[in-house]
């Protein structure tokens, strides 16, 4: 079957990164969750001239208390 065998090169590739999930717990998730919410921000905010209104709009979004991790009673 061409799925199997295109999963098993798909893995075959990937196996280092894997590999070292495996080995480690650790992987990229978090800083690619941030990249993710960073560019969406900028495509929304597409348009808007002020470059540091876009930072602050961005720097706002991915702080932790903004994706809910705080709440205002720990503060």
């Amino acid at each position: 079957m061409p799925e199997v065998r295109q999963l098993a090169v798909t893995v075959d590739r990937w196996w280092p990164e894997i590999e070292a999930f495996i080995d480690t717990g650790h992987s990229n998730a978090k800083s690619e969750g941030i990249n993710r919410v960073i560019k969406l921000v900028a495509r929304n905010a597409f348009g808007f001239r002020n470059a540091d209104d876009q930072r602050l709009r961005t720097q706002c979004v991915t702080t932790r208390r903004a994706r809910g991790h705080l709440r205002t009673a720990q503060l």
